[in-house]
């Protein structure tokens, strides 16, 4: 699948810099044309020093990815374990960090309506699933929460999560 496949990536996740929007593409030279056109045409190109700090991130050692592997995953259960307590079913993620809650048993309809309770009365901010879907009303009884914060932070939102029960 060589000659049809195109790989995508972007320095966004992997090194913590999702607002850089520095990223590259791999693919056959008749395919990679046709994208390097595009992207002239929308972008131009990405800031030199952002440019420069991915060239020196992607060479960061192999122990680099084994921790970061290793600190996610801490993450991830603590957030995961929090919901849990708090009673927000959940579907565990296997590659990102982000977290779908099913809220239907909590008695909403729409998951805009929830999340802005949620910040507003209990202080921890999740996104509404229906943004997440083509037709939002698929998503409407998701809510995303993502663990890539300091784990100070994560373990605060599962103590008001945990305690917001009678409040939701």
């Amino acid at each position: 699948m060589r000659e049809r496949t195109v790989l995508v990536n972007s320095m966004s996740k992997t090194w913590s810099v999702t607002g850089w929007r520095v990223g590259w593409v791999l693919a056959p030279a008749a395919i990679s044309d046709a994208i390097r056109k595009v992207h002239d045409f929308l972008t131009v190109g990405a800031p030199a020093p952002l440019q420069q700090a991915g060239a020196v991130a992607l060479s960061l050692p192999e122990s680099y990815y084994r921790d970061l592997a290793a600190t996610y995953q801490a993450r991830r259960g603590l957030l995961l374990g929090g919901l849990a307590r708090a009673g927000f079913p959940y579907h565990p993620p296997q590659g990102a960090y982000y977290v779908l809650c099913d809220i239907s048993a909590m008695g909403f309809d729409d998951d805009v309506a929830f999340v802005r309770r949620l910040i507003r009365d209990i202080g921890v901010a999740g996104v509404p699933g229906s943004s997440f879907f083509a037709d939002p009303a698929r998503g409407s009884r998701f809510v995303r929460f993502c663990f890539c914060k300091k784990e100070e932070t994560i373990a605060e939102a599962c103590r008001r999560l945990e305690r917001a029960q009678a409040k939701l």
